[in-house]
């Protein structure tokens, strides 16, 4: 079951959002949630996730530079900003994040879907081609944080851990704090709009609580991600402003066991938000 809520675009109600960069907007019914996605442009999907906390919004800058080769589609993971679940919130999981996804690749027309994914989203990435290949065309993630792939990966979930102690205790900023200290995400200068910004700043809480340690503990499936179907598929990227910071390491892992080499794309952790021009040249090339 799904509605759609049709923006202004130029197209009218059946077609693409044209050139204009105003999304079409839609819901889907998914099982406990109902996803609030956006869609722009015509041609093979593209679909992005955002990292912990973030929506569609916050690729409101990059979407309509790719709306002229590609039908582009955002969406506000579950529990986040306006895809609302049925029931009170509970663990995240990358799982049922990429079941989401694969949901929504099934409702617009199955895909093979190319994925970019950023952060937690790169994880949701990962999860989906290792298990759902059929649905993807090709994969390309940048600093997925699975910690638990770097050497001393129990001191990683325990600091993780105390992060989520800091929040129940001060609250969403100290433990922000100190999360992005450790981190080191460095080197992005993007700045969301206010209404934006007043989303993920609410979706705080609910990162810090139901996705920050899940997300961070899971463990991609290296011998899938290695295998015949996914093979050529996958590109990992890193920021070229996070040198030396440990948001970039598990790439560089996952790479080194797959055989693979990461690319850098501008800015820090938050990649293309930054810089949305000069990422998005380099994305078609990655894609193809």
């Amino acid at each position: 079951m799904h509605t759609r809520k049709y923006g202004p675009g130029p197209d009218g109600p059946d077609g693409g959002a044209g050139d204009s960069g105003r999304p079409q907007v839609g819901e889907l019914r998914v099982p406990g949630a109902r996803l609030h996605y956006e869609v722009r442009g015509r041609g093979p999907l593209l679909v992005l996730l955002p990292g912990g906390g973030g929506d569609a919004g916050v690729y409101d800058g990059f979407a309509p530079l790719l709306a002229d080769a590609y039908t582009v589609v955002a969406l506000d993971p579950r529990g986040y900003s306006r895809s609302v679940l049925d029931g009170p919130p509970g663990t995240q999981t990358v799982e049922r994040q990429a079941d989401d996804v694969a949901a929504l690749v099934a409702h617009l027309g199955g895909g093979p879907a190319d994925v970019i994914g950023g952060s937690d989203g790169a994880l949701v990435g990962l999860d989906l081609l290792a298990r759902r290949p059929g649905l993807v065309r090709r994969v390309l993630a940048q600093e997925p944080p699975a910690f638990g792939l770097l050497p001393r990966a129990e001191e990683h979930k325990a600091f993780i851990a105390s992060v989520h102690e800091t929040f129940v205790r001060e609250g969403l900023g100290p433990a922000g704090a100190r999360f992005a200290a450790w981190a080191g995400a460095g080197g992005d200068r993007w700045e969301p709009e206010p209404a934006l910004a007043a989303r993920l700043f609410a979706n705080g809480p609910h990162f810090l609580e139901h996705e920050l340690r899940s997300f961070t503990s899971w463990l991609p499936d290296v011998e899938a991600l290695r295998g015949p179907a996914a093979e050529g598929r996958l590109v990992l990227a890193v920021g070229r402003e996070t040198r030396g910071a440990l948001c970039r390491e598990p790439a560089l892992v996952l790479a080194s066991l797959l055989g693979l080499d990461p690319v850098p794309l501008p800015g820090g952790h938050g990649g293309w938000l930054a810089e949305a021009e000069k990422s998005a040249v380099l994305v078609r090339e990655l894609m193809k």
